[in-house]
């Protein structure tokens, strides 16, 4: 298991915070205290949800928090953009780092971890992307 200052989801969810931190100074008044703060404290949460799930054994709850986070933050933006706070341009620039960060390689990573840990067995690739991505319970498939 790495550390989560090395996992690629940890990495570009930490870029798009400080994104998000320097860009929240452009919000007006009224959203930058409201909205702008909201996103920055899904995001560290989100963040702090990574940590948690590269951490624990049982990595499901935690790595769902961190999707429910990750969502938030998209309503939040598109909040943003329908306030004509920021262009649409910048949302969907926004947009395309959230999908980067929710795309299920990280995922993938921190499922095959905690599967070959609880059962002891090693899982070939072709079906690790399978398991994880689609939420198929491994004991499930190890009692057929």
């Amino acid at each position: 298991m790495s550390t989560y200052n090395n996992l690629p989801v940890y990495r570009e969810s930490y870029a798009l915070l400080i994104e998000i931190f320097f860009f929240g100074k452009n919000f007006s008044r009224e959203y930058r205290y409201t909205l702008g703060e909201n996103i920055k404290k899904e995001m560290l949460e989100m963040i702090k949800n990574i940590y948690r799930a590269n951490r624990n054994f049982s990595k499901e709850e935690s790595i769902s928090l961190a999707r429910e986070n990750l969502e938030t933050v998209r309503l939040y933006l598109r909040l943003l953009q329908d306030l004509k706070q920021i262009n649409l341009r910048r949302f969907v620039q926004f947009n395309e780092k959230i999908e980067s960060v929710s795309n299920f390689r990280w995922l993938l990573l921190l499922c095959r971890d905690n599967l070959e840990k609880r059962f002891k067995l090693s899982i070939a690739p072709e079906f690790q992307e399978m398991i994880c991505g689609r939420k198929i319970l491994f004991r499930e498939l190890l009692q057929e």
